[in-house]
């Protein structure tokens, strides 16, 4: 059983004496389903999508992501991949559920936000969170390629708990002052504000070209790292290859028996 950080209002208690909201992962990491249990008047918000299933006492209320500024939702969505909307479930007629799921394959974890301590997370990586956090795209430069060639990332920041997915498992390193870490930018789903990052090509040119790793990222400390063992480009260019054939097979029988013969395809493998 995992327990998550929310507003003051919450009546339960841990050991140490924080308040928190009690959450469960089922079925990770490869299929990773967030159930949060909420006590009256909890809330809590997440992507529009997201909800597998409610108890009948919680009541959903959808608005734009950022309440305060509607530019701030605009650039989430335009730029970092992320919904316009999201929804608010709040356990209005008493305690109840709610389950939730990622459109990627893979885990879900837990990450605290607090001041001084933020995320700059992967775009679409945005599952649910407390109400006091916050989302903002945060511009990286034509040549930083971070997260697999996007050019906007998103910047987390506020107070209390966000809930993160990735494709595949999620690998955890804490990095202390001075050290760093290389990482893949498909790889790449997380890291603390705290550190500093930069993109470069994976070794010399030819590396880069015939490597098949492309743009790397190098993240030092000091703060926490979050890298998911799935890499979604690869796994679509080994699916195309698996199916090119008889797409572009099927497709040229349906053409023929309309009479358009030749000069079809789908393009080339990869």
């Amino acid at each position: 059983m995992l327990y998550v950080n929310i507003s003051h209002n919450n009546k339960r208690k841990t050991p140490r004496g924080d308040y928190k909201m009690e959450c469960q992962i089922k079925y990770s990491p490869a299929y990773a389903l967030l159930e949060v249990s909420l006590d009256p008047k909890e809330v809590i918000v997440a992507e529009s999508g997201a909800m597998v299933y409610m108890s009948p006492e919680i009541a959903v209320k959808t608005r734009k992501r950022e309440k305060e500024s509607l530019w701030k939702s605009l650039k989430t969505t335009l730029l970092g991949a992320e919904s316009f909307f999201v929804n608010e479930y709040t356990a209005e007629k008493g305690a109840g559920k709610v389950g939730f799921v990622p459109a990627p394959v893979g885990d879900i974890i837990p990450l605290e936000v607090k001041a001084g301590k933020g995320l700059v997370l992967q775009k679409s990586a945005y599952v649910a969170s407390t109400i006091d956090v916050h989302l903002d795209t945060e511009w990286q430069g034509f040549k930083k390629g971070l997260f697999g060639q996007s050019l906007f990332m998103l910047k987390v920041s506020g107070n209390g708990q966000l809930f993160v997915n990735a494709f595949g498992a999620i690998d955890h390193h804490s990095l202390k002052p001075g050290e760093s870490l290389v990482v893949d930018n498909f790889h790449l789903v997380a890291f603390d504000d705290t550190c500093k990052y930069e993109v470069k090509k994976f070794g010399g040119l030819k590396s880069t070209i015939l490597g098949g790793e492309g743009l790397v990222t190098e993240v030092k400390g000091p703060g926490e790292v979050y890298i998911q063992t799935k890499n979604v480009r690869e796994f679509t260019d080994w699916l195309w290859e698996l199916l090119h054939d008889r797409v572009e097979r099927t497709a040229r029988e349906a053409a023929e028996e309309k009479g358009k013969k030749g000069g079809f395809s789908f393009g080339k493998k990869f």
